[in-house]
């Protein structure tokens, strides 16, 4: 249950941050700005959709742990770290050819291993994982 009231504390600070990087931006939002606040949005919303799981499971009595999410989250990081080795990759190679600062390319990165782990999980949770 602390787990999950956590997510919910996490996420909200996550969002009062950007609401005052956006109120503290001066000058118009390009492009990359709206970009990255819309990846923000979506890693907030996973949290939060796993939070509310996890307070449903707790509500129901069920461990927030059991078998089956571990062999789930195990085998959704194991291939989300192999994709997010090709995303950095393709980061190398594309940052010669792109006039982006070294922090701006590595917030990329880290937001891309972010959406990367959560559509990972999305597949693998919803399709199941075959019998191996």
């Amino acid at each position: 249950m602390k787990k999950a009231v956590l997510v919910f504390v996490v996420a909200a600070m996550l969002l009062v941050t950007v609401g005052l990087w956006i109120a503290n931006t001066s000058g118009d939002l390009g492009f990359t700005d709206i970009a990255g606040f819309g990846v923000i949005i979506l890693v907030v919303a996973f949290a939060v959709f796993i939070g509310f799981k996890r307070l449903a499971s707790a509500k129901r009595g069920e461990p927030t742990e059991d078998e089956l999410s571990r062999k789930v989250m195990r085998k959704t990081s194991s291939l989300a770290f192999y994709i997010s080795l090709y995303l950095w990759l393709a980061i190398m190679y594309f940052s010669e050819k792109i006039n982006c600062e070294t922090h701006t390319i590595i917030g990329i990165g880290i937001l891309g291993m972010a959406v990367i782990f959560a559509v990972c999980w999305l597949i693998l949770n919803f399709t199941g994982i075959k019998n191996e």
